[in-house]
């Protein structure tokens, strides 16, 4: 009985024996980097923001406390409202056309193609391009006098003369809309093509020897089985849309008349050329409600279990 009690470990060595062996403490040790690193270059911003939309600070100035006097004066402001009605329009119509497109484009790439690992790269470009280059080639294509889209159709006698791409309200705001479905498009198309290569054969296979038509593949088969996939790439597409500061601000800093000021833009324009770091930052917060909501849309809505399973809720 001696001999054993002697041979046993004590407790503390054996927890710390149980501590160095543990899954779980090495797992936190590789994560503890990543971890650091957000909390410095995320998490500190994003309560810097905060605090400062609550006070009146300036370039140069330190601020003082004022509460909910920016946000107060933000709901007053008629600007404020046109670039909220900007983001949404802006992000709405743009996120549908990725979408629809996206989804017709990985469809097709997913079928059995010549050359289509070629077509596949070919795709990417458009994401792979910096932003700020293709915003520059688009700003050289939309433009009033040179435009390559306007000679084309005065070439072809469909108009008489250069079309006002960005000087125009309307003609503008579907100008930076084009822009941006152009450049997010791979990424849905990509991200879809991923998911298509995961559903098996063999069911679109028995369907169509039940007698499913192409249509009935593709509503109770495809989409229900690619709706989770669905869920995280339209709720990354609308964040990146809701949030685009560098595609506007280079086609058109806004112009003309506001039409395509968008929060992201507006939240600069007030903060870094205006001075009013306070009111920047309470723009930029305020971003934040919408944002949430895209998320929990993808959450509650399009990952519900009935739906992915092809039922009606």
């Amino acid at each position: 009985m001696a001999n054993v009690a002697a041979a046993a470990p004590s407790p503390k060595r054996s927890f710390w024996a149980g501590i160095g062996q543990g899954r779980h403490v090495l797992g936190i040790a590789f994560m503890l980097p990543a971890a650091i690193f957000l909390l410095f270059f995320l998490t500190y911003p994003l309560g810097l923001g905060v605090w400062l939309g609550f006070t009146d600070t300036r370039i140069g100035r330190e601020g003082v406390f004022i509460g909910l006097e920016n946000y107060e004066s933000l709901m007053g402001d008629s600007l404020f409202w046109l670039v909220v009605f900007n983001t949404v329009l802006y992000t709405t119509v743009a996120s549908v056309f990725k979408f629809a497109l996206g989804l017709w484009l990985a469809l097709l790439l997913n079928q059995n193609l010549p050359f289509k690992s070629f077509f596949r790269a070919v795709v990417l470009l458009p994401w792979v391009v910096p932003t700020v280059l293709s915003a520059i080639a688009f700003w050289w294509i939309f433009d009033s006098q040179y435009s390559i889209i306007s000679w084309a159709l005065i070439k072809m006698g469909l108009i008489s003369a250069p079309i006002n791409f960005l000087g125009d309200v309307a003609n503008a705001r579907a100008s930076v809309i084009a822009a941006n479905v152009w450049r997010g498009i791979p990424f849905v198309a990509i991200s879809l093509l991923a998911g298509l290569q995961t559903i098996s054969a063999s069911l679109n296979e028995a369907a169509t020897l039940d007698g499913a038509t192409s249509w009935q593949r593709f509503r109770y088969v495809t989409l229900p089985m690619l709706s989770p996939i669905i869920a995280v790439v339209m709720t990354f597409s609308v964040l990146f849309t809701f949030t685009d500061f560098q595609l506007i601000y280079v086609l058109t800093r806004g112009g003309p008349l506001n039409s395509t000021h968008l929060m992201a833009t507006l939240s600069f324009q007030r903060a870094i050329p205006g001075g009013s770091l306070g009111e920047g930052a309470a723009i930029a917060v305020a971003m934040i409600p919408f944002l949430l909501s895209a998320i929990l849309f993808s959450y509650f809505g399009l990952q519900r279990r009935k739906w992915q399973q092809g039922g009606a809720d």
